[in-house]
Protein backbone atom coordinates (compact mmCIF):
# COMPACT_ATOMS: atom_id res chain seq x y z
CA UNK A 1 0.00 0.00 0.00
CA UNK A 2 1.11 3.56 -0.75
CA UNK A 3 1.66 5.79 2.25
CA UNK A 4 -1.20 8.32 2.52
CA UNK A 5 -0.28 11.73 1.16
CA UNK A 6 -1.41 13.58 4.29
CA UNK A 7 0.65 11.53 6.73
CA UNK A 8 2.25 13.88 9.25
CA UNK A 9 4.37 14.19 12.38
CA UNK A 10 1.75 15.14 14.94
CA UNK A 11 3.71 15.64 18.15
CA UNK A 12 6.96 15.27 20.07
CA UNK A 13 7.59 14.39 23.71
CA UNK A 14 10.72 15.69 25.40
CA UNK A 15 12.37 14.87 28.73
CA UNK A 16 13.60 18.07 30.38
CA UNK A 17 15.42 18.87 33.62
CA UNK A 18 13.38 21.88 34.73
CA UNK A 19 9.77 22.15 33.65
CA UNK A 20 9.49 25.85 34.53
CA UNK A 21 12.48 26.79 32.38
CA UNK A 22 11.11 24.76 29.48
CA UNK A 23 7.60 26.18 29.74
CA UNK A 24 9.04 29.70 29.83
CA UNK A 25 10.93 28.96 26.63
CA UNK A 26 8.19 27.21 24.67
CA UNK A 27 5.22 29.20 26.00
CA UNK A 28 6.36 32.67 27.07
CA UNK A 29 9.11 33.13 24.47
CA UNK A 30 7.99 31.05 21.49
CA UNK A 31 4.29 31.52 22.11
CA UNK A 32 2.91 27.98 22.35
CA UNK A 33 -0.14 27.77 24.60
CA UNK A 34 -0.44 25.44 27.59
CA UNK A 35 -3.30 22.92 27.24
CA UNK A 36 -2.80 21.00 30.44
CA UNK A 37 -0.33 21.11 33.32
CA UNK A 38 0.57 18.38 35.81
CA UNK A 39 3.24 18.40 38.55
CA UNK A 40 5.95 17.12 36.20
CA UNK A 41 4.34 17.33 32.77
CA UNK A 42 3.01 20.06 30.47
CA UNK A 43 1.19 19.78 27.14
CA UNK A 44 1.31 22.62 24.61
CA UNK A 45 -0.11 23.44 21.19
CA UNK A 46 -0.19 26.54 18.98
CA UNK A 47 -3.90 27.15 19.59
CA UNK A 48 -4.29 25.90 23.16
CA UNK A 49 -6.38 22.93 22.07
CA UNK A 50 -5.80 19.24 21.52
CA UNK A 51 -4.05 17.50 19.93
CA UNK A 52 -0.92 18.63 21.73
CA UNK A 53 2.16 19.45 19.66
CA UNK A 54 4.71 19.31 22.49
CA UNK A 55 4.74 17.28 25.71
CA UNK A 56 7.36 18.24 28.28
CA UNK A 57 8.19 15.76 31.04
CA UNK A 58 10.43 16.80 33.91
CA UNK A 59 13.14 14.49 35.20
CA UNK A 60 15.52 16.44 37.38
CA UNK A 61 18.07 13.63 37.69
CA UNK A 62 18.34 12.96 33.95
CA UNK A 63 21.71 13.46 32.31
CA UNK A 64 22.46 15.17 29.02
CA UNK A 65 22.31 12.98 25.94
CA UNK A 66 25.65 12.19 24.39
CA UNK A 67 25.52 13.81 20.91
CA UNK A 68 27.32 10.75 19.56
CA UNK A 69 24.38 8.54 20.49
CA UNK A 70 21.13 8.28 18.49
CA UNK A 71 18.31 10.67 19.32
CA UNK A 72 16.91 14.05 18.36
CA UNK A 73 18.93 16.19 15.96
CA UNK A 74 16.19 18.80 15.83
CA UNK A 75 12.44 19.23 15.87
CA UNK A 76 11.27 21.46 13.05
CA UNK A 77 8.30 23.76 13.55
CA UNK A 78 6.73 24.90 10.29
CA UNK A 79 5.05 28.29 10.02
CA UNK A 80 2.30 29.06 7.50
CA UNK A 81 4.20 32.02 6.07
CA UNK A 82 7.51 33.83 6.02
CA UNK A 83 5.86 36.68 7.93
CA UNK A 84 4.93 34.43 10.87
CA UNK A 85 8.42 32.92 10.91
CA UNK A 86 9.83 36.44 11.10
CA UNK A 87 7.49 37.39 13.91
CA UNK A 88 8.77 34.58 16.17
CA UNK A 89 12.35 35.31 15.14
CA UNK A 90 11.97 38.93 16.29
CA UNK A 91 10.35 37.78 19.52
CA UNK A 92 13.31 35.53 20.30
CA UNK A 93 15.88 38.08 19.09
CA UNK A 94 14.38 40.82 21.27
CA UNK A 95 14.63 38.45 24.24
CA UNK A 96 18.33 37.85 23.52
CA UNK A 97 17.99 34.19 22.57
CA UNK A 98 21.11 32.85 20.90
CA UNK A 99 20.73 31.46 17.38
CA UNK A 100 22.86 28.72 15.85
CA UNK A 101 22.32 29.35 12.16
CA UNK A 102 20.19 30.75 9.35
CA UNK A 103 19.78 28.77 6.12
CA UNK A 104 18.13 28.86 2.74
CA UNK A 105 17.46 25.21 1.86
CA UNK A 106 15.99 26.01 -1.60
CA UNK A 107 12.70 24.42 -0.50
CA UNK A 108 12.45 26.41 2.74
CA UNK A 109 13.94 29.18 4.84
CA UNK A 110 15.11 28.11 8.29
CA UNK A 111 16.37 29.45 11.61
CA UNK A 112 18.19 27.23 14.10
CA UNK A 113 18.50 27.39 17.88
CA UNK A 114 18.16 25.13 20.92
CA UNK A 115 15.93 24.94 23.99
CA UNK A 116 17.19 25.13 27.62
CA UNK A 117 18.17 21.43 27.54
CA UNK A 118 20.09 21.73 24.29
CA UNK A 119 17.42 20.12 22.12
CA UNK A 120 17.82 21.27 18.56
CA UNK A 121 15.03 23.40 17.09
CA UNK A 122 14.41 24.49 13.53
CA UNK A 123 11.90 27.23 12.77
CA UNK A 124 11.01 27.39 9.10
CA UNK A 125 8.60 28.37 6.37
CA UNK A 126 8.31 26.57 3.06
CA UNK A 127 8.87 28.24 -0.26
CA UNK A 128 6.08 27.69 -2.81
CA UNK A 129 6.11 24.12 -4.14
CA UNK A 130 6.32 25.55 -7.65
CA UNK A 131 9.86 26.67 -6.78
CA UNK A 132 11.01 23.24 -5.61
CA UNK A 133 13.24 21.40 -8.05
CA UNK A 134 13.22 17.62 -8.45
CA UNK A 135 15.94 15.59 -10.17
CA UNK A 136 15.75 11.84 -10.72
CA UNK A 137 12.86 11.58 -8.30
CA UNK A 138 14.60 13.46 -5.48
CA UNK A 139 14.03 16.99 -4.25
CA UNK A 140 16.98 19.35 -4.56
CA UNK A 141 18.03 20.81 -1.20
CA UNK A 142 21.06 22.79 -0.13
CA UNK A 143 22.31 24.87 2.79
CA UNK A 144 22.87 28.45 1.64
CA UNK A 145 23.07 31.71 3.61
CA UNK A 146 19.67 33.14 4.55
CA UNK A 147 18.90 36.79 3.95
CA UNK A 148 17.20 37.70 7.22
CA UNK A 149 15.97 40.99 5.80
CA UNK A 150 13.56 38.98 3.61
CA UNK A 151 12.12 37.36 6.72
CA UNK A 152 11.70 40.51 8.79
CA UNK A 153 10.69 42.91 6.00
CA UNK A 154 7.26 41.30 5.68
CA UNK A 155 6.31 42.12 9.28
CA UNK A 156 4.17 45.26 9.03
CA UNK A 157 3.02 45.10 12.68
CA UNK A 158 6.14 44.17 14.71
CA UNK A 159 4.68 45.47 17.98
CA UNK A 160 1.91 42.86 17.96
CA UNK A 161 2.52 39.62 19.84
CA UNK A 162 -0.31 37.18 20.39
CA UNK A 163 1.82 34.05 20.49
CA UNK A 164 2.80 31.61 17.80
CA UNK A 165 0.50 31.33 14.78
CA UNK A 166 -2.26 28.76 15.43
CA UNK A 167 -1.49 26.94 12.17
CA UNK A 168 2.09 26.20 13.19
CA UNK A 169 2.84 22.47 13.16
CA UNK A 170 5.71 20.00 13.19
CA UNK A 171 6.86 20.04 9.60
CA UNK A 172 9.47 17.37 10.17
CA UNK A 173 11.68 15.69 12.70
CA UNK A 174 15.40 15.14 12.16
CA UNK A 175 17.11 12.26 13.94
CA UNK A 176 20.69 11.31 14.68
CA UNK A 177 21.00 7.60 13.87
CA UNK A 178 23.76 5.00 14.01
CA UNK A 179 23.26 3.36 10.61
CA UNK A 180 21.59 4.87 7.53
CA UNK A 181 20.89 1.49 5.95
CA UNK A 182 19.06 0.17 9.01
CA UNK A 183 17.13 3.43 9.34
CA UNK A 184 16.09 3.31 5.70
CA UNK A 185 14.84 -0.24 6.13
CA UNK A 186 12.66 0.92 9.03
CA UNK A 187 11.39 4.30 7.82
CA UNK A 188 11.05 3.46 4.13
CA UNK A 189 10.61 -0.31 3.76
CA UNK A 190 8.45 -0.80 6.87
CA UNK A 191 6.74 2.54 7.57
CA UNK A 192 6.52 3.28 3.87
CA UNK A 193 7.96 6.79 3.63
CA UNK A 194 9.52 7.64 0.28
CA UNK A 195 13.19 8.57 0.08
CA UNK A 196 13.01 12.20 -0.97
CA UNK A 197 16.74 12.97 -0.85
CA UNK A 198 19.79 10.76 -0.36
CA UNK A 199 22.32 13.03 -2.06
CA UNK A 200 23.58 14.91 1.00
CA UNK A 201 26.57 13.02 2.45
CA UNK A 202 25.73 11.16 5.63
CA UNK A 203 22.00 11.84 5.51
CA UNK A 204 18.76 10.45 4.08
CA UNK A 205 15.40 12.25 4.05
CA UNK A 206 11.91 10.71 3.86
CA UNK A 207 8.50 12.06 2.96
CA UNK A 208 4.90 11.36 2.07
CA UNK A 209 2.77 13.14 -0.51
CA UNK A 210 5.67 14.72 -2.39
CA UNK A 211 6.81 16.84 0.57
CA UNK A 212 10.52 17.67 0.82
CA UNK A 213 10.78 15.64 4.04
CA UNK A 214 8.83 14.60 7.11
CA UNK A 215 11.75 12.67 8.61
CA UNK A 216 15.46 13.32 8.32
CA UNK A 217 18.23 10.98 9.44
CA UNK A 218 21.95 11.58 9.66
CA UNK A 219 25.12 9.93 10.97
CA UNK A 220 27.17 13.12 11.17
CA UNK A 221 28.01 12.57 14.84
CA UNK A 222 26.29 9.33 15.73
CA UNK A 223 27.57 6.77 13.19
CA UNK A 224 27.97 3.41 14.92
CA UNK A 225 26.90 5.15 18.12
CA UNK A 226 25.41 3.39 21.07
CA UNK A 227 21.70 2.62 21.10
CA UNK A 228 19.25 5.23 22.31
CA UNK A 229 20.08 6.13 25.93
CA UNK A 230 17.44 5.92 28.65
CA UNK A 231 16.99 8.65 31.27
CA UNK A 232 18.66 11.38 29.25
CA UNK A 233 17.28 14.76 28.28
CA UNK A 234 15.84 14.94 24.82
CA UNK A 235 13.41 12.94 22.78
CA UNK A 236 11.12 10.53 24.62
CA UNK A 237 8.99 9.76 21.56
CA UNK A 238 7.34 11.31 18.55
CA UNK A 239 3.97 10.59 16.98
CA UNK A 240 3.26 9.76 13.34
CA UNK A 241 -0.35 10.09 12.21
CA UNK A 242 -1.44 7.88 9.31
CA UNK A 243 -4.91 9.09 8.26
CA UNK A 244 -5.92 5.59 7.12
CA UNK A 245 -6.71 2.71 9.46
CA UNK A 246 -5.96 0.08 6.81
CA UNK A 247 -2.55 1.57 6.16
CA UNK A 248 -1.74 1.59 9.87
CA UNK A 249 -2.67 -2.10 10.05
CA UNK A 250 -0.42 -2.91 7.11
CA UNK A 251 2.48 -1.16 8.85
CA UNK A 252 1.93 -2.90 12.19
CA UNK A 253 1.76 -6.24 10.36
CA UNK A 254 5.17 -5.54 8.80
CA UNK A 255 6.61 -4.58 12.17
CA UNK A 256 5.29 -7.77 13.76
CA UNK A 257 6.64 -9.90 10.90
CA UNK A 258 10.06 -8.24 11.29
CA UNK A 259 10.18 -9.11 15.01
CA UNK A 260 10.58 -5.45 15.94
CA UNK A 261 9.21 -3.96 19.14
CA UNK A 262 5.51 -3.11 19.01
CA UNK A 263 2.96 -2.56 21.75
CA UNK A 264 -0.74 -1.76 21.43
CA UNK A 265 -1.66 1.40 23.35
CA UNK A 266 -5.37 1.30 22.54
CA UNK A 267 -7.62 1.39 19.50
CA UNK A 268 -5.54 2.31 16.43
CA UNK A 269 -2.60 3.39 18.58
CA UNK A 270 0.72 1.57 18.78
CA UNK A 271 4.13 2.24 20.27
CA UNK A 272 7.09 1.00 18.23
CA UNK A 273 10.86 1.46 18.21
CA UNK A 274 13.12 2.14 15.26
CA UNK A 275 16.45 0.41 14.64
CA UNK A 276 18.13 2.59 17.29
CA UNK A 277 15.46 2.14 19.95
CA UNK A 278 13.86 5.56 19.42
CA UNK A 279 10.21 5.31 20.44
CA UNK A 280 7.48 6.25 17.99
CA UNK A 281 3.73 6.36 18.50
CA UNK A 282 1.67 5.39 15.44
CA UNK A 283 -1.92 6.62 15.34
CA UNK A 284 -4.78 7.24 12.93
Amino acid sequence: MKIPDNTLIQSISLRVRNIEDSVKFYSYLMGFKVIDKKPNQVFLSPNGKLPYLICLTESGNSKSRNPKSPGLFHAAFKFPSRKELGRVFLRLFNNQIKFQGFSDHLVSEAIYLSDPDGNGIELYADKPRSEWEWKFGQVVMDTLPLDLSKITSEIDDPEIWNGIHPETNIGHIHLSVSDLYKSEKFYSHILGFNVSNSLIPGAVFYSAGGYHHHIGTNIWQSEKGRTYEENTTGLLEFTIKFPDENYLRSVTDKITESDLYIKSEGLNEFKVKDSDGIEIRLIV
